[in-house]
């Protein structure tokens, strides 16, 4: 016997019901990779070969395994909840309201961060063609327009802003399939033998840095309500997605190291440009370059599809004002949030770097996921779905404890500072909600009342 997801004052039969479900398992699939393959595989191949050499490989082959863990446990959760809203929503149905918005302040406080900063990277980017575009007002103008555009075509269907992300997706990939295909021909041999297999610790520092590297599931699952067949579709994507991204990731890897070395650390700025030019000249350095302006557009035109759609939720959920919920008559998109979700990042953007707060964005990144893997065996266990045969987790609850540990793991890593300043901020918004809490029946009688 299975028990359908509550429907919290309309969010299953009504709170959805505006939407349209058109992202299927081959955009959600591109959406993921958009949203996992960013700007840091352009230099963390360097990273990488300071902290194992040659034997790299094996740190990637930890964050996948790691990974793998955390996909199928959001694979169980998001193929029984159909709902947008992504983690915060599996969180939300399986431990109810106020552990549901915690996830969401957890998610919010990671996604604008981490796009503020990749936007003002972008914007920086563009600097070495326009030098207006590095500073003042240039880059102003810049930021708006990016986040103007984007809200735009985001507003006017969640098709138009599934294909483009299926477009960037493609040609974000283009520039890495290009150079694996050019520079796997001029590859030695002898800067690919292991010296010994390489410490412990040295592997666990290493993959502590790449597993951002495999970061981004969580918003390419937000708009869970307007995708088709949620039950097969996010399994699938899910799956279909880390296998092409921990495979990108490893022929990069391996050709770079190939090429460059052991030098190849000491290009800790650009080493995939470095190694492009060995092979194909400054044509090969511009591609590159060129390829990683394409990544970080696509890394913020991803988070502009998927984390609008977590702010609709916190509005279709009564946490934030109705408004947010509002769904365009015409479009079928949650377009209050969009635009909303647009300024405020696009602010954060343009008033500071953010980049000291990246670990802080990680820490919570972390946080949610162990939410999340946690959710998903109460999910399971409670036989929750919301249409189709669900995905079930095999072995019970080894999974989502495996996942937890691992998580845990990378989390004893942060330091007291970041876990004091994401409890400051868990805290004011739990004095948020217990104050929303409260107004909420007061204003449900005054407008029931004649």
């Amino acid at each position: 016997m299975t028990a359908a997801a509550p429907d919290r004052e309309g969010g299953v039969a009504r709170g959805d019901a505006g939407l349209v479900r058109a992202i299927d398992v081959r955009r959600l699939t591109a959406s993921i990779i958009n949203c996992t393959i960013g700007a840091g595989i352009f230099v963390l191949p360097a990273v990488a070969a300071a902290g194992l050499g040659a034997a790299a490989p094996i740190a990637y082959l930890v964050c996948a395994g790691l990974m793998a863990l955390i996909v199928i446990c959001f694979a169980s959760a998001g193929s029984r909840v159909s709902l947008t809203g992504g983690l915060y929503a599996y969180v939300e149905v399986a431990f109810g309201p106020f552990v549901g918005f915690l996830s969401g302040v957890l998610y919010a406080l990671m996604a604008t961060f981490a796009v503020a900063s990749v936007a003002t990277a972008f914007a920086g980017s563009l600097g070495v063609v326009w030098i207006g575009a590095a500073a003042g007002a240039g880059r102003a103008a810049v930021l708006l327009a990016l986040f103007g555009a984007l809200a735009w075509i985001n507003v006017r269907g969640v098709s138009f802003g599934a294909r483009l992300v299926e477009a960037v997706t493609l040609a974000k990939l283009v520039p890495l399939l290009v150079f694996v295909a050019a520079g796997v021909w001029f590859v030695h041999a002898d800067f690919l033998v292991w010296p010994g297999l390489p410490k412990a610790a040295d592997i666990g520092r290493t993959a502590i840095i790449l597993i951002f590297a495999f970061v981004g599931v969580e918003v390419a699952l937000v708009p869970s309500g307007e995708v088709r067949a949620p039950a097969t579709t996010v399994p699938r994507a899910l799956f279909t997605a880390l296998a092409i991204t921990t495979t990108v990731y490893l022929l990069v890897q391996g050709v770079a190291q190939g090429l460059l070395g052991p030098s190849m650390s000491t290009y800790a700025a650009a080493p995939l440009a470095e190694a492009a030019s060995r092979v194909l000249g400054r044509s090969g350095r511009v591609l590159v370059l060129a390829g990683a302006t394409v990544s970080m557009f696509g890394y913020v035109s991803g988070d502009m599809l998927g984390s609008p759609r977590a702010l609709f939720a916190l509005g279709r959920d009564g946490i934030f004002p109705a408004a947010l919920a509002r769904v365009h008559p015409r479009f079928h998109t949650p377009y209050v949030a969009i635009v909303t979700y647009a300024v405020i990042v696009a602010a954060l953007a343009i008033s500071s770097s953010f980049t000291q707060l990246a670990v802080l964005a990680n820490v919570a990144a972390l946080t949610l996921y162990l939410m999340c893997v946690t959710a998903s065996h109460e999910l399971q266990r409670k036989k929750i779905q919301t249409g189709g045969t669900p995905f079930t987790a095999p072995g019970g609850p080894v999974v989502p404890i495996l996942a937890a540990v691992a998580i845990i793991w990378l989390l004893s890593q942060a330091s007291a500072r970041e876990f004091a300043i994401e409890g400051i901020v868990l805290g004011v918004a739990s004095v948020f909600y217990v104050i929303a809490a409260r107004r909420r029946p007061s204003r449900r009688q005054s407008s029931s009342s004649p």
